[in-house]
């Protein structure tokens, strides 16, 4: 530890690289460690007299690199003559310790590229990492994959919201592909991505597989579904949770209405219907409709037709107020998925569907983990009401 000292010293003094000294030391300390575990397993100390006639003896060494945070250092692991010695300092088999699989794995959780991972290993510890061996590190991840698919599921669930987001992935070809992902919010008010599954293009026929496959593990009940208007999504929901209720988007139907409306008109129509999603009950969200179509009934005829023929827009008037603003539309799972996008840029694209499928997975067990005990806005002042709400549905 005097040496080292000194040596830390000495190398501050001459702004030399320090790195350098840890990784000497540590070095030189593993190989004393592993000459000192020989002589206990052969139990007699070099050119000791005891060892002549003991049956086993030293038999050289064998050479091996082993990368660390602070360098590669160079091993040589001791051999006895019986071929029965297994040292323990070392992994067998192991070229690199725990700390830089796990800053590789962190990076690669941050959206950062397989070349850009290699490019950064060799620039700050100075040994070479291929894509290739970084790609193997980050299928450490596939575990995490199985056991995400697989976990069991609360039985209850206040809301569960779906939605689909595009990513860029290779089969042969690049192209964007559908990742579909269900966010659920338990009584407690407890936020979690609950399963996800990768398909060509958004179906509702796909969605009741996802739906589906909640059900399997675990989720009994769910007040309420919200979703944007895919056609055919209260019929593939219903068949799964008859007893659901489903909420359409309304910041989808506003974009809708605003595609199909003059530009100087959408300002005024998108405030009414705004009107609409936020008014103080049931009640006054008819008369608000009841509004639009007086204002607008003779200009778009078809457009307001379509918005008062939607079933499940004010579906969400059935739930407590503290929730409503969080129920009315699709934008919490929306946001968390421009999160997923943001860095999925980084990448550009996916070489493989088991790639993404890691990706996803360390992005969903971070979300998971960081509001696993938080409660959403608005459901503690709400869980009385939604308690009794789940007694209703399951009499």
């Amino acid at each position: 530890m005097n040496n080292f000292t000194t040596d830390l010293i000495e190398a501050l003094a001459k702004k030399q690289d320090i790195k350098e000294v840890f990784r000497k030391h540590l070095e030189t300390a593993i190989n004393q460690l592993l000459k000192h575990e020989l002589t206990a397993f052969l139990d007699y100390e070099p050119y000791d007299r005891e060892g002549f006639h003991s049956g086993n003896s030293r038999n050289g060494y064998y050479d091996r690199t082993f990368k660390t945070e602070y360098g590669e250092l160079q091993l040589r692991i001791p051999r006895d003559r019986n071929g029965k010695f297994k040292q323990q300092t070392i992994a067998p088999y192991k070229r690199s310790n725990d700390t830089l699989e796990q800053f590789v794995i962190h990076l690669y959780e941050k959206g950062i590229t397989t070349s850009e991972i290699a490019h950064l290993i060799e620039r700050m510890y100075g040994h070479h990492y291929s894509k290739q061996t970084v790609s193997n590190l980050t299928q450490l991840v596939s575990e995490d994959v199985k056991a995400f698919h697989e976990r069991k599921l609360e039985k209850r669930y206040v809301c569960i919201y779906l939605d689909a987001t595009h990513i860029p992935i290779r089969r042969q070809t690049v192209q964007k592909e559908a990742v579909y992902i269900a966010i659920g919010i338990t009584e407690e008010g407890n936020k979690e991505v609950l399963d996800f599954t990768i398909a060509p293009t958004e179906s509702a026929h796909v969605w009741e597989e996802l739906i589906q496959r909640l059900h399997e593990r675990g989720v009994e009940n769910v007040l309420l579904f919200i979703s944007d208007g895919l056609l055919g999504m209260t019929d593939s929901i219903h068949r799964v949770f008859p007893k659901a209720k489903h909420q359409v988007c309304c910041v989808h139907v506003a974009r809708n209405i605003s595609s199909k409306v003059r530009v100087k008109d959408r300002a005024a129509i998108l405030d009414d219907f705004k009107a609409v999603y936020q008014a103080k009950d049931r009640e006054e969200a008819v008369k608000a409709l009841e509004n639009m179509q007086n204002n607008w009934g003779k200009s778009y005829p078809r457009v307001i037709e379509s918005v008062l023929n939607h079933q499940q827009l004010l579906t969400f008037y059935d739930f407590p107020a503290s929730i409503r603003r969080s129920i009315y539309s699709t934008n919490l799972i929306e946001a968390f998925n421009k999160e997923i996008k943001r860095y999925v840029k980084r990448k550009e694209q996916f070489p493989n569907e088991e790639s993404l499928e890691r990706f996803l997975v360390t992005r969903f067990l971070e979300y998971n983990h960081k509001f696993s005990l938080r409660c959403h806005r608005g459901f503690e002042k709400a869980k009385s009401e939604l308690i009794q709400m789940f007694e209703t549905i399951e009499r």
